[in-house]
């Protein structure tokens, strides 16, 4: 059995009716919207977060309707976030086909991700529990206070490794702690468990983003995104961060590319085997270790389990990916 079947086997029928349900639950009548929600849905990812949700609510007890509610609001969330994402960043591609905002335009995408984002409060109401409507507000928020916290990063040159966490705190690790929680919260969990699980999706949060990160430095066309992209929108992330801050007799070269946003295609190319050869990704991949063990142990906290297996089988695959 290939291993996301093995991950998805003890959710198996709750996730299907999760996918069932995400599809129709933003679904329009109207023409230019629902073609651009078909054009997202032919194009999304894996759909890891209501896993987390679904598998984090099993291991504390089952899936409830609260359950399916919670993974399909969160996944409206993010969803709409990407399309937003995608307008800031001016994002021209993402999984190798056109973005939203590139197919059609900045106006069409802004009222999708709206739309979207709207559907998610209404799904947040189905939930029945405040204390879950709480977290996903204060997420939503948090989303957004990420994504200017990044602007200014990437504004001001800003090049240390405590900003970076801070914006991968906001912008993944808040959202991904936010499935666990809900997920466990949704179960009815005691307050210990929820507490775990909050722990655990945060550390994982920090895995996924860092691993995205250090995608950014090779050349795989199924990622879907071009080598060095983040540094042609002037996000310095941990692998070029680590390299900046050893003592290297080229490194205010590097220092002055960085500062002055000259990235031609030549520059991009001398940065990230800058970063390479000063081991920036074995750097970013022992941090991400780091909290992929910090992850597991607060999973060994819950009750073996069938879902158990498959969150710590899910922690390993999102260090392990190749995309």
């Amino acid at each position: 059995m290939e291993l996301r079947k093995r991950i998805e086997q003890p959710v198996v029928a709750e996730f299907k009716r999760f996918n069932d349900e995400f599809v129709s639950s933003i679904s329009s009548d109207t023409l230019k919207l629902q073609s651009a929600i078909d054009r997202i849905m032919s194009s999304s990812g894996k759909h890891i977060r209501p896993l987390l949700v679904l598998l984090t609510a099993k291991a504390c007890g089952n899936v409830t309707d609260k359950t399916i509610n919670s993974s399909i609001l969160l996944e409206q969330l993010h969803t709409a976030t990407l399309v937003h994402d995608d307008v800031i960043d001016e994002t021209k591609e993402r999984r190798g086909k056109p973005s939203l905002n590139a197919f059609f335009d900045n106006r069409v995408s802004v009222l999708v991700g709206d739309y979207i984002l709207s559907s998610s409060l209404i799904r947040s109401i189905q939930t029945g529990d405040l204390r879950i409507m709480k977290i996903v507000s204060e997420l939503g928020r948090a989303l957004s206070e990420g994504e200017l916290r990044q602007l200014e990063v990437v504004e001001d040159t800003i090049l240390d490794e405590e900003s970076y966490l801070q914006v991968i705190h906001k912008k993944t690790a808040m959202l991904m702690s936010a499935c666990t929680e809900v997920g466990a919260i949704s179960a009815e969990a005691t307050d210990e468990q929820i507490a775990i699980c909050r722990q655990f999706g945060e550390y994982l949060g920090y895995c996924f983003q860092i691993k995205d990160d250090i995608f950014d430095y090779f050349s795989n066309a199924d990622i879907g995104k071009p080598t060095g992209n983040d540094i042609i929108e002037g996000k310095v992330t941990l692998p070029l961060l680590y390299a900046l801050h050893r003592d290297g007799t080229n490194k205010h070269y590097y220092l002055e590319l960085i500062y002055n946003k000259d990235f031609t295609s030549q520059h991009i190319e001398e940065l990230i085997t800058f970063a390479k050869v000063n081991g920036g990704i074995e750097y970013a991949e022992r941090r991400m270790k780091e909290y992929h063990d910090k992850a597991v142990e607060f999973l060994y906290k819950l009750p073996p389990s069938d879902a158990r297996e498959s969150l710590l089988l899910l922690a390993d695959y999102i260090i392990d990916r190749d995309k």
